[in-house]
């Protein structure tokens, strides 16, 4: 762990070095792919070039490749053998993206992101009692492709999980073939019989799930707070969704001083951050030697058709960036969905921003504007509804209590019934989007929607309020914090 410490501050030292070196690395091992002779990556020498030469990509510009891969063809995007798929959260044109998991990727992206973060954190936690105890984390379940039974595809977490070592699966609880149960109501009640006879010491995993586990462990218990199952406990690892919210839930379950939260940035598509520093919360080192070469894109640029992206020393302190990564997996100038923001430039330390289209994930369900209005046009069909305006917003945990989504909808013509568009509302976001439906599945996580019937003008009167009104301002459709909504309704006395 000593050892990896000084590699990373080798890049915190000479981030540009690094980075050009694993560009010439992934170029040179990927030209004799269809890709790469498709560009000729044989003759490219300098990044400027490749940026010439490559287009930016969505996944759906990538898909027919992808594709081909599941269906088991080779040496397409990446030389390796590909046999596993990171399952993400879908697009517009597809309710889950596959994401193809290389031997290197594997190893070089996501398992040095996880030991990078017990290197780091042993480092800020010198005295740490971690490794006497097991460290809990919920999975997520991987099964055979539609399109191909001899490739696997699953949540980046359960891929990962298969496919550790057999001394990391000695250090971690429940055994594998409860962490990767696909069914989570049973999967839960299974890990509170299983886990709290153990000596847990840490946990890792997205808070949503994980404050349900803990909230049932003390409910079969009769336990006032998770320190009386497991004193040793130290740490939690989180990501995924946003932490904030959670923050004083844990704190309630996990009542100590000692008790350490760490941030890492772990991506279906690769891992790319670690909180490196004590009381920098959401703050994390920007890892730059997984295989993955970064690249930017100023938010001004975000919606042409070939945006002007900028390299690591180009950034600049405080703005947002819609990351852009070509990796060890094949992925090739490929826009992530996500936007970044700089906190520092030496190290180089970001913040997750958000997405580069309004979106809700407080639970990991990554309800997108596509998901929403597909949705509401469906449930004003099947209720004769016409609407003007809509917003939505979460409605975060709070102790006893499970999250959802406060919908505040401006009628045209009202539904013949409120309750059976929230009913369709709800079903076709499930058909849409299959991470919101694993949070819906059986109340878990989220309970079905609350839908208001806003007056008319509702809208009107908050654009007006703001001075907005007229030109190309519009209603923020979806957001993943109250601040629209709460507003809006306060500005109509709602």
């Amino acid at each position: 762990m000593k050892k990896r410490i000084h590699q990373i501050d080798l890049f915190r030292k000479y981030p540009h070095e690094v980075q050009e070196e694993l560009f010439q690395n992934l170029i040179s091992t990927a030209k004799g792919t269809e890709w790469g002779s498709k560009y000729d990556y044989a003759s490219i020498s300098t990044v400027r070039e490749f940026q010439e030469r490559v287009p930016v990509n969505t996944y759906e510009d990538l898909y027919p490749y992808i594709e081909r891969v599941i269906k088991g063809e080779q040496n397409l995007l990446w030389p390796s053998k590909v046999e596993w798929f990171a399952k993400s959260s879908g697009t517009t044109n597809a309710r889950s993206k596959y994401i193809p998991v290389t031997p290197e990727s594997l190893e070089d992206c996501h398992y040095k992101g996880g030991k990078d973060m017990l290197s780091i954190y042993v480092n800020l936690y010198p005295e740490t009692k971690l490794f006497a105890g097991k460290g809990l984390s919920i999975g997520g379940s991987h099964r055979p492709s539609e399109l191909n039974a001899k490739m696997s595809c699953g949540d980046v977490s359960a891929v990962i999980m298969q496919n550790l070592p057999i001394w990391a699966e000695a250090m971690r609880t429940p055994p594998l073939k409860v962490a990767l149960m696909d069914n989570w109501e049973e999967k839960i009640e299974k890990m509170v019989e299983l886990t709290v006879p153990e000596n847990v010491t840490s946990m890792s995993g997205v808070p949503t799930w994980t404050y349900l586990l803990l909230k049932r462990i003390l409910e079969v218990t009769g336990k006032n707070n998770i320190l009386e199952v497991w004193p040793n406990m130290e740490l939690f690892t989180h990501g995924a969704v946003a932490f904030g919210p959670y923050r004083e839930l844990f704190r309630e379950l996990i009542p100590s001083d000692k008790m350490n939260y760490l941030e890492v940035y772990n991506a279906s598509e690769g891992f790319f951050g670690i909180q490196d520093q004590i009381g920098t919360e959401d703050e994390m080192l920007l890892m730059l030697d997984y295989g993955v070469y970064y690249e930017f894109i100023p938010m001004d640029q975000f919606e042409e058709e070939q945006p002007r992206t900028l390299t690591l020393d180009q950034v600049e302190l405080g703005k947002s960036y819609a990351l852009v990564i070509s990796t060890n997996a094949g992925l090739w100038r490929y826009k992530i969905g996500d936007t970044v923001r700089f906190t520092s430039l030496n190290p180089y330390r970001i913040k997750i921003s958000g997405r580069t289209k309004h979106f809700i994930n407080a639970f990991g369900e990554e309800v997108i504007v596509e998901n929403a209005e597909a949705a509401v046009t469906k449930a004003s069909k099947a209720t004769g509804a016409v609407i003007t305006n809509f917003t939505a917003a979460p409605v975060y945990m709070e102790s006893g209590k499970r999250g959802s989504h406060e919908w505040l909808i401006e009628f045209e013509q009202a539904p013949d019934s409120l309750e059976r568009f929230t009913q369709v509302l709800d079903e076709s976001l499930r058909d849409i989007n299959s991470d919101y439906d694993a949070k819906r599945q059986n109340d878990i996580a989220l309970q079905q929607p609350k839908v208001h019937a806003a007056p008319k003008g509702t809208f009107v009167s908050w654009l007006r309020h703001k001075g907005k009104l007229g030109g190309q301002n519009k209603i923020p459709r979806l957001s993943n914090s109250r601040e629209y909504l709460e507003e809006i309704m306060e500005v109509n006395g709602l």
